[in-house]
């Protein structure tokens, strides 16, 4: 029988934690300069050194794509919490990017201390593909020690998380650091001519916006003999909450992340959903849903609808369309429709090298990005669209943002529970809605 989450039971105790833990990792991060540190380059430099904190597949393609965009980056320094995938991580990039690593074994770093002995080893650039639950704090770390930052999507997993990187955010703007998002349809060419078009007026005022982002399963890890609970669940993150944000989080991020910049960066008044598991069934799924369905509602009238699903066998479609009063856009295929109709025919291009083009264009020219504002608040939104299907109660923005609820380990160690644990027949609690509550 399924369990429902108490999350009162947790809410104060993990918020100690958390703070107790982004402390360490902060203060461990003030090796670097309290103002504009040596990582900030002046126009001109030459080697940008770059460390990678997280190498598996997405953190070894971010690292490929930051070697792409500038011939001067160096990989420097890796860390991951498995010795293994940075042993197959630095061998992978040195197949694409053999002239640009530089990594010896004494800069491979595991465990949990290791984004300080990243931060400690002198890069300039930080680039941070983890488990969500550890972006919040790595990210308040590497800024308060000077470096620039990379941070992959999704950027929290709750709203003190949100509220850390707003934080970041604010003092890189003070200390002239960048720090690029990996929501990285912000940076594709199609993408972004085609919403300049819809934020100048080409479909006339928003009136809905239809988000689909049905796919099939992620991986997953089966777990192996020896194995602690707390080494399984970060071994299998996709399929717990508190490391991943559920669907909304793993995926759905990028489709509310583009009707927010749609939205012109204005948060809903509130939203409401539903979703739950039914293909994906078992305790080797964890505590994730394969489907969730949101409702945003802003002040001026207009909706979002937005919906995701990870079940195999099933149609697939991930697409955006933007109704206004003067035609309607359909964004990922650059197109637009109605009283100006219009598409895009420029070149196709790799938005995944344009984010660190740009970031590295930044530093090199002394001009500072930084996109902590938007995906702090796109972050926000897949939490709630999350939460308003656990809860099935109506989640305001004012609301989550003030939210306490901190899903956080008493402590960051193999051997340390996790906030969820299966029970003697293997299975996890789940959250129903109607009896779950947001806090």
């Amino acid at each position: 029988m399924t369990k429902p989450i108490d999350p009162s039971a947790t809410t104060a105790k993990n918020r100690r934690v958390f703070l107790k833990t982004s402390a360490i990792a902060a203060g461990a991060a003030m090796t670097g300069s309290p103002a504009l540190g040596r990582a900030v380059h002046a126009a001109g430099s030459d080697v940008l050194k770059v460390g990678l904190v997280g190498c598996g597949p997405r953190g070894s393609g971010a690292a490929v794509n930051a070697l792409s965009a500038d011939r001067n980056a160096r990989l420097a320094a890796m860390a991951d919490l498995f010795a293994e995938n940075i042993h197959a991580s630095r061998r992978n990039i040195k197949k694409l990017k053999s002239d640009q690593v530089a990594v010896d074994d004494d800069h491979c770093f595991t465990g949990f201390d290791s984004c300080r002995r990243v931060i400690e080893s002198d890069v300039d650039v930080v680039i941070l593909a983890l488990p969500t639950f550890f972006h919040p704090m790595y990210l308040k770390a590497c800024v308060d020690a000077g470096k620039h930052v990379f941070c992959e999507k999704t950027h929290a997993v709750d709203a003190p998380g949100v509220r850390t990187v707003l934080a970041a955010g604010e003092v890189a703007r003070q200390k002239n650091l960048s720090i690029v998002s990996g929501l990285a349809w912000r940076y594709d060419t199609g993408v972004r001519e085609t919403m300049k078009r819809v934020l100048d007026g080409a479909i006339g005022e928003i009136v809905a916006v239809e988000h689909t982002c049905n796919t099939g399963s992620l991986r997953r890890r089966a777990r192996r003999s020896g194995w602690t609970e707390m080494r399984y669940q970060l071994q299998d993150w996709f399929n717990f909450f508190w490391l991943s944000c559920d669907l909304p989080g793993l995926q759905l991020v990028h489709s509310l992340d583009r009707a927010a910049w749609a939205m012109r960066e204005e948060p809903p008044v509130k939203c409401w959903g539903m979703g739950g598991r039914q293909t994906r069934v078992g305790p080797q799924f964890g505590d994730v849903w394969d489907h969730h369905a949101t409702v945003f509602e802003y002040a001026r009238g207009a909706r979002v609808y937005a919906y995701c699903r990870q079940q195999d066998g099933c149609a697939t479609d991930v697409s955006d369309c933007f109704h206004g009063t003067k035609g309607r856009c359909d964004l990922l295929r650059c197109r637009i429709e109605g009283e100006n109709s219009w598409r895009y025919e420029g070149p196709d291009c790799n938005r995944f090298d344009l984010e660190h083009v740009a970031l590295f264009s930044a530093i090199r020219g002394g001009t500072p990005i930084n996109n902590s504002l938007y995906m702090a608040r796109s972050s926000m939104l897949a939490v709630m669209s999350t939460w308003a299907s656990y809860t099935g109660q109506e989640i305001a923005w004012e609301q989550a943002m003030r939210s306490e609820h901190v899903a956080a380990p008493a402590a960051l160690s193999f051997e340390a529970e996790p906030p969820t644990k299966p029970d003697a027949h293997g299975e996890y609690p789940l959250p129903i809605p109607g009896l779950t509550k947001f806090v």
